[in-house]
């Protein structure tokens, strides 16, 4: 009983001791620990916060033009688009593209896709195709002597395609489902207006690069549309993706 005794005495003596080392040890992890996070955060990164990420999806639609290059008109589209970020989808004449190769070089050195649109503007019918398959066969010889590219897409004026060319020339053909028939009127807000009106997801605007009233509907209707959360493209990621 008195060796008991004796060993309490002790153990009453001692505890505090322990609690006192593990107070200070733990004190001492406790910053020790904080100064990791600290030194964490100093380089920028915290190991203790997830970000969420939010995905948007934007609308896509392509905005093409028929019937340049335009030495003036053409010139200050593409001055426009490249302010704005934007890539378009050109369909040239191949007359018009022999005389102003410089204005092709730009638009693929600025990323815009060139496609066909005949050599002269002819319209495909069941008494010419042979004259019509000609001419794209020359309008491809210019753009790709100048672009040292093969010509992929092909807008028939008017509409008008025969299926059996796709296979014939390995080209893909590529309408339009927004027209404002800007070629008709100079009225640019009625152009404007028509475009921003019947635009959609996955839509595809036609307009002309030879008219001053299309150039500045163009650039409205990208200003407006863009505000509304649409983004541009190019025709392939409209028809491919």
């Amino acid at each position: 009983m008195a060796v008991l005794k004796r060993i309490l005495k002790k153990w009453d003596v001692i505890f505090p001791v322990f609690e006192a080392v593990a107070v200070v040890l733990l004190i001492m992890g406790y910053r020790e620990a904080l100064t990791r996070k600290v030194d964490t955060w100093s380089k920028g990164i915290d190991i203790h916060v997830s970000e969420r990420k939010t995905d948007v999806t934007e609308e896509k639609i392509a905005i093409t033009f028929d019937d340049g290059p335009h030495p003036v008109y053409t010139e200050k589209l593409l001055d426009g688009l490249k302010e704005r970020g934007v890539k378009a989808t050109f369909f040239v004449l191949g007359e018009k593209a022999k005389e102003h190769p410089e204005i092709i070089e730009r638009m693929q050195k600025e990323g815009h896709i060139i496609g066909n649109h005949t050599y002269t503007h002819i319209q495909l019918r069941s008494s010419n195709r042979d004259k019509f398959r000609d001419e794209l066969v020359l309008t491809n010889q210019v753009i790709q002597e100048i672009t040292k590219q093969e010509v992929q897409y092909v807008r028939p004026p008017y509409g008008t395609w025969d299926k059996k060319l796709e296979d014939e020339l390995n080209m893909f053909p590529v309408l339009w489902n927004v027209d404002p028939n800007d070629w008709c009127t100079g009225n640019t807000d009625k152009v404007t207006k028509s475009i921003v009106d019947k635009a959609r997801d996955n839509s595809v605007i036609l307009l002309h690069d030879c008219y001053q009233s299309s150039i500045d509907a163009a650039f409205a209707s990208i200003d407006i549309l863009v505000e509304r959360g649409f983004e541009f493209v190019t025709v392939e990621e409209i028809l491919f993706e």
